[in-house]
């Protein structure tokens, strides 16, 4: 058994757990050893029953003196069991585990862990994980989830959590990852050069996984979770630096002239004018073009920040040198925007844009479009420059595909944008393999939306409000996180149920629009046509118009659970109204009652920058969830944290220093490998 034994060799994996493993992305035995614990139970004490007292964590062990089911008026069991030491006996109960009966039988010794409780006057012990230490009293032999070294596994220690599934639990993990850890490590070999442990006082690669999985204290936690998280941040740091010098090394782009009198021309024609941010950032561009390296940049800026038009002076340039561009966007709503937005400023310099979707097909100089790009499109003309737009969004191998199908002699330049607010030290690990250019200035006349935490209490006064606007001639969004109502999440609002119930709300003169993801393409346009056109006066919708959507007359963004956002999505969101002359709102509304939500969503009154607002949820939630990070192309972070600056620092400069000293890692070779095996991973399409 390695690394790359498939989950489905195990013992006692057949079809419905290799299903529900793939489900946790465990789909090897590397994939199960790294699936990791995100808390730990302290059952370590082991209490004599005569001590225990209601709400203590504990273990007890003891013997068995009787155990039985019994079916209660609901119909469900609840079994019970009385269980001894030496100072006293306490009764067991379990809830709806009638099997139990024929796994614990009288006289066996048993180790329990959980959370003592009051019934009555008697402390009982309810639902603890059990482990059977003997099968009779006296009797040698016969121990149950004992993992190797002798040691408990679910009881009596440190007891690791684990993400789970439907079907599988934490106790199905630790058992599972007990039987197979040692063979692993015998068969692993540290890839991280000794020298970097010494010099950075890092523990051995198996007793890392050893402990973060079995520790005996807390402090082995630390030093396991310090070992392991510089590990992805180490590899994350030199996969992009080898990625970027392979990238500058092996692939030619076409050398681009710039006249300059045609690019002032063109800029000066602009109904704006460009801010210094957006000067530096397409001076930074066209640098690029200018050489035979094909660029690889990621142009980050706020919603409504201005990428679109200095995308669109990097594609008028690749015009004025004979070559097409290709514009890619993860919806068919944004491709429609960038269509739009690039035709009102290039069609009158004799550009052709073309539109590229699922529904619509026509090729341009430059042409906006899907994921169809990638399947259905031939080219007519060299392409000379890709842009993704919302680039995480996008697989590294889709990424790839988009500009190296399309040119066999040279590579096309590669722009990638996105309006997702990512603090710099976050962008830099994350995309080191590109070259940054921020967008860090608002263009004039964009003003701040005035935003508030409204109480549910008040919610008819901000109907109230929403209709006055509506009545002055203005429009706005009503978001919903999800499309149908949740049977787990009951309380989360969802838009088609919304719809119904605003129906009612408002005047009878006001038109209201549903918008979500499972509509068609063509009903999807035609909503953001009639509400374009303000025939439609408030848009109830799913983040779908989170990118994508410019309409100038809307005013107001009411958001609803709120707190199922990140600040990062919420402020795109917000940032789809004020993008006219007319004072804008931003209401959110929570049913949380926890008081780090509220203090979240209280931060959007006050910020307004978006990297500081995902800098704080980056702290609060977590990388994750804020940026799509399994979608990114990178290393799914299992235990790294991204707000941990020192560690980064760390894992960068070690990087760094290990390619100047060996750039193709020939002196490390199993490093080179683990290396070789994580950018072969990422090659594979999402």
């Amino acid at each position: 058994m390695d690394a790359d034994t498939p989950i489905s060799q195990l013992p006692g994996i057949g079809k419905y757990y290799f299903y529900k493993l793939k489900g946790l992305e465990i789909k090897t035995v590397e994939d199960l050893i790294y699936h990791l614990p995100f808390r730990y139970d302290d059952f370590a004490k082991i209490e004599k029953i005569q001590s225990v007292t209601p709400g203590q964590k504990l273990s007890i062990v003891g013997i068995v003196w009787q155990i039985t089911n019994i079916r209660a008026r609901s119909g469900k069991f609840i079994t019970r069991a009385t269980v001894a030491d030496e100072s006293g006996t306490i009764e067991v109960i379990w809830f709806n585990q009638p099997f139990l009966t024929k796994n614990i039988k009288a006289g066996m010794q048993i180790s329990l862990a959980g959370k003592a409780d009051l019934q009555g006057s008697r402390v009982i012990l309810v639902s603890p994980t059990y482990e059977i230490l003997r099968r009779r009293l006296g009797t040698p032999g016969g121990e149950s989830n004992i993992h190797p070294g002798g040691a408990l596994v679910h009881t009596a220690r440190l007891v690791p959590v684990y993400p789970e599934t439907e079907g599988i639990t934490s106790r199905w993990l630790r058992a599972k990852i007990a039987s197979v850890l040692p063979e692993y490590l015998r068969s692993q070999k540290d890839f991280i050069p000794y020298e970097i442990l010494e010099k950075q006082k890092f523990i051995k690669l198996d007793k890392a996984l050893h402990d973060i999985h079995f520790p005996n204290n807390f402090d082995e936690v630390e030093k396991a979770t310090k070992r392991l998280s510089f590990d992805e941040l180490f590899l994350i740091q030199l996969t992009t630096i080898l990625r970027k010098q392979d990238w500058q090394k092996k692939r030619k782009a076409p050398a681009m002239k710039l006249d300059k009198e045609k690019i002032s021309q063109f800029v000066e024609s602009l109904p704006f004018k460009l801010t210094a941010a957006q000067k530096k950032a397409a001076r930074q561009i066209l640098f690029d073009l200018k050489k035979t390296t094909p660029q690889n940049r990621l142009l980050e800026g706020d919603v409504g920040s201005g990428k679109t038009v200095v995308a669109a002076i990097a594609a008028y340039v690749a015009y004025l040198n004979g070559f097409d561009t290709l514009l890619a966007a993860p919806t068919e709503i944004l491709a429609f925007q960038h269509h739009q937005t690039l035709t009102e400023i290039l069609s009158s310099w004799a550009v052709k844009i073309g539109i590229w979707t699922g529904s619509k097909k026509s090729a341009g100089n430059i042409t906006c479009g899907t994921h169809a790009l990638l399947s259905t499109f031939k080219q007519q003309r060299p392409i000379g420059l890709v842009i993704v737009d919302e680039q995480h969004r996008f697989g590294v191998a889709q990424r790839a595909k988009l500009f190296l199908r399309h040119n066999l002699r040279l590579t096309p330049h590669l722009l990638t944008m996105t309006a997702t607010p990512i603090p710099r030290t976050l962008a830099l690990t994350l995309y080191g393999d590109l070259d940054l250019s921020i967008l860090d200035e608002m263009p004039q006349g964009r003003q701040k939306i005035a935003t508030f935490v409204v109480p549910n209490l008040k919610r008819n006064n901000a109907y109230k409000f929403i209709e006055k606007q509506v009545f002055e001639g203005r429009q706005a969004f009503i978001i919903t996180p999800f499309i149908e109502p949740s049977e787990t999440m009951i309380t989360v609002k969802a838009a088609k149920v919304e719809f119904g119930k605003l129906k009612d709300k408002f005047s009878k003169n006001i038109s209201l629009g549903l918008l979500h993801g499972r509509l068609k393409s063509k009903e999807k346009e035609e909503i953001i046509s009639k509400f374009r056109k303000n025939k439609i006066h408030i848009l109830v919708t799913t983040p779908v118009v989170e990118v994508g959507i410019d309409i100038p007359n809307a005013t107001v963004m009411m958001i609803e659970s709120a707190e199922r956002f990140g600040l990062a999505q919420l402020h795109q969101l917000r940032g789809r109204v004020g993008r006219g002359k007319h004072k804008s709102y931003c209401l959110l509304f929570t049913d949380s009652r926890s008081p780090g939500s509220y203090k979240r969503l209280k931060s959007m009154e006050k910020i307004y920058v978006g990297a500081e607002l995902a800098e704080i949820d980056l702290k609060m939630r977590g990388p994750g969830e804020i940026f799509g990070l399994k979608q990114s192309g990178f290393i799914n972070l299992k235990i790294a944290n991204l707000s941990d600056h020192q560690m980064i620092a760390r894992a960068q400069e070690e990087a760094k220093r290990i390619i100047e000293i060996d750039p193709i890692l020939k002196s490390f070779p199993i490093l080179k490998q683990k290396i070789s095996k994580l950018s072969s991973a990422f090659a594979q399409p999402n």
